[in-house]
């Protein structure tokens, strides 16, 4: 063998190698898991730029009890800091994220805990957050939440 070809081989390994070590992936899931959490983490500090920057422009949360709100309703009612969160985070291990095409849902189940005007809360639901691919990237548009779950010692 020439050394053009062994030098061309060695380029041919070492970019194979380079790229099952850390290659980006096409599969969109740890993006969209992880944008999914920092969108919680952002609902529980009130911080309105990082929930705009998340959100679809044609968003809507469809919550247990029928209620609705618009993107530009929970991102006012951040800036208001109408809602105080102790608690706004996905129980570890129960978030599962499904892609079809340019669709992705995350599912889990969350905690949330805090005082809205006044009166406390703590409750677990489920929510299936569905985020659409965008030429600005991944964007949640759509949320339904469950009723809140029963205590799990009752």
């Amino acid at each position: 063998m020439n050394t053009h070809a062994v030098s061309g081989l060695l380029i041919v390994a070492i970019g194979f190698a380079a790229f099952a070590a850390g290659a980006p992936s096409d599969d969109p899931r740890p993006l969209v898991a992880k944008l999914d959490i920092e969108y919680q983490a952002a609902v529980k500090i009130n911080d309105a730029k990082s929930m705009e920057r998340i959100l679809h422009k044609d968003m809507i949360l469809v919550h247990g009890n029928g209620t609705t709100n618009t993107r530009d309703e929970l991102i006012n009612e951040a800036g208001d800091k109408s809602i105080q969160y102790e608690q706004q985070d996905e129980d570890p291990g129960t978030q599962t994220v499904r892609v079809w095409g340019d669709t992705a849902v995350v599912t889990a189940r969350l905690w949330v805990k805090g005082v809205r005007n006044g009166h406390a809360f703590d409750r677990r639901l489920w929510f299936s957050d569905t985020y659409v691919r965008t030429r600005d990237g991944w964007r949640y548009a759509f949320g339904p939440a469950s009723l809140h779950l029963p205590d799990a010692d009752g």
